[in-house]
């Protein structure tokens, strides 16, 4: 049986014509750049890494923040935006292939990275998925966003019915990034892959209780209706000018239960850690930590998201990165 990922010689894969290693250098230098200036807490665990495989995730996270950007760019219509994903990856897919020459950095950077460690174009494709699921609904278009269930008094609707609705979108932006960055990391137990998935889905749960309030300012809740339901929430409520005071206490039972779902889901990091190269090890840990951090704050907060926003300061990240890097040594 296979193990995987074996990484792949590049004298054996790339095929002609290939760019120059200062040119290669340089665009792996433009994506390092980026997720210095855009990944936030996920540059953190990036330092931790071992330079090529730091290079590699950081390639990864520029091609993704470009599709993002595509994604979010305004006064561009929903269609010309999948439009414009499905260009950017059909892109990838050339150049990958050889079919293509490009001076792209990002491109080159991540298709050398595909190359390097086996990465399946379909993760990739995934990825790009992922970001164009956010995209507002046109009239007669169903590719976008679902809008279903209880509206508020702005409009506001639950995006999906149940918790397995939205655990498919937290896949898509979430648990594919962890699909991709195992396989940087190195694993030779398939165990390691539903464990990345399910830390994806913890990654993304956090997110959306953090950002609740910010979310509901550009027309978007991610609770899901049945949760929202069952605490006998009001979106009504997310949309006036309420207090965060009241603000908070009114939510504050759904957010404690969605917090104590993306407990469950951090749980699979116990068991990933063992599992991954023992050079990664560090970096998934100060991802890890950090994210858990940031949902240990919101308990800590009693669930008001409403009053600040709720984030680790630079020095606690850097002191998490420092343990990392200590692991890393020991």
């Amino acid at each position: 049986m296979r193990l995987y990922p074996q990484r792949k010689p590049v004298d054996m894969v790339a095929p002609p014509p290939w760019p120059a290693p200062l040119q290669l250098d340089a665009s792996y230098a433009v994506c390092r750049s980026i997720s210095r200036a855009a990944a936030r807490n996920f540059y953190y665990a990036f330092l931790a890494l071992p330079r090529e495989k730091r290079d590699a995730i950081c390639a990864v996270y520029a091609f993704m923040r470009h599709a993002d950007d595509i994604s979010d760019q305004p006064g561009v219509s929903a269609d010309e935006r999948r439009g414009k994903l499905a260009d950017w990856l059909n892109r990838l897919r050339r150049v990958t292939t050889g079919e293509e020459a490009t001076d792209d950095p990002v491109l080159l950077a991540v298709a050398d990275a595909q190359r390097r460690y086996d990465l399946p174009i379909k993760l990739l494709e995934e990825l790009v998925a992922g970001t164009a699921m956010d995209l507002e609904e046109t009239a007669g278009d169903t590719g976008g966003a679902r809008s279903l269930g209880q509206t508020g008094a702005a409009g506001l609707t639950a995006r999906y019915r149940t918790f397995s609705e939205l655990y498919d979108y937290c896949y898509h932006v979430a648990s594919v990034v962890g699909l991709v960055c195992i396989r940087i990391f190195g694993y030779r137990d398939p165990a390691a892959e539903p464990l990345a998935e399910r830390c994806g889905i913890a990654f993304q749960l956090t997110n959306i209780i953090r950002d609740v309030h910010e979310d509901a300012a550009m027309g978007r809740v991610y609770l899901p209706q049945e949760d929202i339901e069952r605490f006998q929430c009001n979106l009504a409520v997310l949309s006036s000018t309420a207090a965060p005071e009241v603000l908070a206490t009114h939510f504050r039972p759904l957010l404690q239960y969605e917090s104590q779902r993306a407990c469950e889901f951090y749980a699979s990091a116990e068991e990933l850690l063992p599992l991954i190269d023992e050079d990664s090890r560090p970096a998934l840990w100060v991802l890890v930590t950090i994210y858990r951090r940031l949902l240990e704050k919101i308990a800590a907060r009693n669930c008001d998201v409403f009053t600040q926003r709720v984030r680790l300061t630079m020095a606690e990240k850097l002191r998490v990165l420092a343990k990392g890097l200590w692991l890393r040594l020991v």
